[in-house]
């Protein structure tokens, strides 16, 4: 009879551990499930919470939607995140945002390639010292400026350019950023190739000046300065001048002369006609006679 009880006592205690192992077994998955894994945004809170108005979080919707709580929005651009995770950001990210290795991150989806501009090889690409970075700011861009800027434009262009900033700044005739929308890149193409082309040229490839001064653009019967032997800056200061009219030179005579004179290796032309003292100061002002001094449809000497 003992015997009997003491059986039945060990089924109980059996059937007892069996059951609180089975529990136990099938609790264990449900809490890791519950375990969020780390994250970007647990650290990273000011860029979690900037993002979701950023570009860049429109274009991932969809990668977003079929990976929720991972990572993949942030290491689509900053790379495999795990070993950064680990070891608390004592391990940076695998992409780098420096330099030109940098640049590339950003060229994996930008890869624009056009006739005068290219994200890849334009002017300001080709420098080791600036990339994408340098004027960008994915996570804290300025509110007022588009593009993911990290400044307002004009501020931000004189980082670097400061010799025009300087002359904007500081000289009496100069083009007025802001007034009416004119920015850097107004006349400027920051992705454009170098020389020329980083201009934003028109359709009719002239410089950004006929946009705005399209009373000069001609075409004209009798032409001046075509921009075969010259343009609008062979005689304007673009950023700004300490003369009149944004005028390469003070006095007209001398900055005529400088094509017009048989002293010039590449005569331009007619030469000033004897009756023409030029020290005569009746004879100083060109302007004074000939007035259709961008192009005439009348006069071949520009007088009307």
């Amino acid at each position: 009879m003992k015997s009997s009880k003491i059986l039945g006592l060990v089924a109980i205690l059996v059937l007892g551990a069996t059951a609180s192992a089975r529990a136990a077994t099938q609790a264990t998955p449900a809490t890791a499930q519950a375990a969020p894994a780390a994250l970007c945004t647990d650290c990273h809170e000011a860029q979690a919470k900037s993002f979701p108005a950023n570009p860049h979080a429109r274009a991932l919707k969809k990668a977003v939607a079929a990976a929720p709580g991972t990572n993949v929005a942030c290491e689509t651009c900053h790379g495999d995140g795990t070993a950064h995770i680990e070891s608390t950001g004592a391990t940076p990210p695998p992409l780098s945002s420096k330099g030109r290795l940098g640049a590339e991150t950003c060229l994996t989806c930008h890869q624009e390639d056009r006739a005068h501009r290219s994200y890849r090889t334009g002017i300001h690409a080709v420098s080791e010292a600036v990339n994408c970075l340098s004027c960008h700011s994915i996570h804290s861009a300025n509110a007022k400026s588009a593009n993911l800027l990290a400044k307002e434009q004009t501020p931000l262009c004189a980082t670097c350019h400061q010799n025009q900033a300087s002359s904007l700044r500081n000289k009496p005739f100069k083009h007025r950023l802001g007034r009416g929308g004119m920015e850097c890149s107004s006349c400027h193409d920051p992705h454009g190739r170098a020389g020329r082309e980083s201009l934003k040229l028109t359709r009719s490839d002239e410089l950004p000046c006929a946009s705005c001064h399209s009373e000069k653009r001609g075409p004209f019967v009798f032409e001046h300065v075509s921009g075969v032997a010259g343009d609008c800056m062979s005689c304007h200061e673009p950023h700004g001048s300490s003369n009149p009219k944004q005028l390469v030179r003070s006095r007209v005579d001398q900055l005529c002369l400088e094509c017009h004179s048989a002293l010039s290796s590449a005569i331009l032309g007619s030469q000033p006609p004897s009756i023409h003292d030029v020290f005569s100061p009746r004879y100083r002002n060109c302007t004074t006679c000939h007035v259709a001094i961008h192009g005439s449809h009348r006069s071949p000497k520009l007088l009307k």
